[in-house]
């Protein structure tokens, strides 16, 4: 195993690999006996570079269902470490890994499911200044990931780099899968043009996922990877399927490439075309605990929460705030916290827009129940 540190990458020399050893027989055999797999197939696999983009909910079946099939050299990029609010369906972490590198650690893991698998791993958020770099080095890319700009950002430098993307995405109890980009097909941007306004999508950290969901999510995107590789199948481009959980019921959409659509060049600054607009300053709760006296508190989650675990402060959840503002205090520094940081973010920005003076400040990973 290969790794990096914020900047670094190395560029793979691409040596064929020719043949399969015992042992790889033995291991891929169920893949070897079938006709159309084959040696042939599995040696495609064997010389295939795959780039994985996030190793949580969706990263963890890509990796493990992609290491146990074979693939060569599998890419890992994740700079979150494992919380214990990941174990519910981050499925290759366990309370041992709390507070470890996701990226590492699963390579770790995986190294022992598959030995043959060679495993890069890149401590590190995708960035403008290293996406292209990394992006060259691999064939497939797949977007494992949970936020708007990091979509766009993986869009724009696949687009740049003539890759295929193989996309999925979770909402609470709903799925979404796609392929973008392949052999010049539609692009994410084609189906969603327009980013949301700021904050306008919760991620699962603010309003949940259930536990199977981003499994059943990302064994599909797993497929479509090997279907890729192999040759095999109806590959799902300009095509987005949708999958409920609590229904069962799945939808396939067809969508076209958008000829208005030309990507020449990389965004400077992805948060910004996305919305999110940036707050003064943030701290963390140990930080925030030492100064306590310096600030005034505010709550912007729902009741319900915080009736569960809070920190004292004054309560507005987040819809009622415009209305409620002049109930705020200004006579020291203004601290806002939610469960992750979003919302509370998303407060600042309406504070600001209405005209509060004193300084904001955003409580940085926010509050999550029972954490403190």
């Amino acid at each position: 195993m290969k790794w990096f540190g914020k900047t670094g990458t190395r560029v793979i020399l691409k040596l064929h690999k020719m043949s399969l050893s015992a042992a790889e027989k033995e291991q891929y055999d169920r893949h070897l006996i079938l006709n159309e797999i084959g040696a042939e197939g599995q040696l495609k696999l064997k010389n295939a570079k795959v780039l994985v983009i996030g190793a949580g909910g969706l990263g963890c079946p890509v990796l493990q269902y992609l290491s146990a099939a074979g693939v060569g050299t599998i890419g890992i990029i994740d700079d979150d470490n494992v919380d214990q609010s990941n174990l519910q369906r981050q499925i290759l972490y366990t309370h041992l890994d709390i507070g470890k590198n996701k990226a590492t650690t699963a390579a770790k893991r995986l190294k022992s499911l598959n030995p043959f698998v060679e495993f890069e791993v890149y401590r590190t958020r995708l960035t403008t200044k290293n996406v292209l770099d990394l992006f060259k080095n691999y064939d497939l890319i797949v977007d494992g990931t949970d936020n708007f700009p990091s979509r766009y950002l993986i869009n724009d430098a696949a687009v740049l780099s003539d890759k295929p993307i193989i996309f999925g995405s979770i909402f609470k109890f709903e799925g979404q899968l796609s392929v973008f980009n392949y052999k010049n097909g539609p692009t994410y941007r084609c189906l969603f043009p327009s980013p949301p306004k700021a904050n306008e999508v919760p991620n699962c950290s603010e309003i949940g996922v259930l536990g199977v969901l981003p499994g059943i999510i990302g064994s599909l995107q797993a497929n479509e990877v090997l279907k890729i590789i192999l040759g095999l199948g109806e590959i799902l481009t300009g095509k987005l399927l949708t999958f409920d959980a609590l229904s069962m019921n799945q939808r396939c959409f067809t969508f076209k490439k958008n000829p208005s659509i030309s990507i020449t060049k990389l965004e400077e600054e992805y948060e910004t075309i996305c919305g999110i607009i940036p707050f003064a300053k943030e701290i963390s709760f140990k930080t925030y605990k030492s100064q306590a006296f310096e600030f005034n508190v505010l709550d912007v989650r729902t009741p319900k929460e915080r009736n569960e675990f809070h920190i004292e402060s004054l309560h507005i959840p987040l819809d009622e705030l415009s209305v409620r503002q002049p109930e705020i205090p200004q006579d020291k520094k203004l601290l806002v916290y939610c469960k992750s940081g979003v919302r509370s973010a998303h407060a600042i920005a309406i504070l600001q827009g209405n005209g509060f003076k004193n300084e904001l400040v955003n409580l940085k990973g926010g509050l999550p129940l029972n954490r403190y």
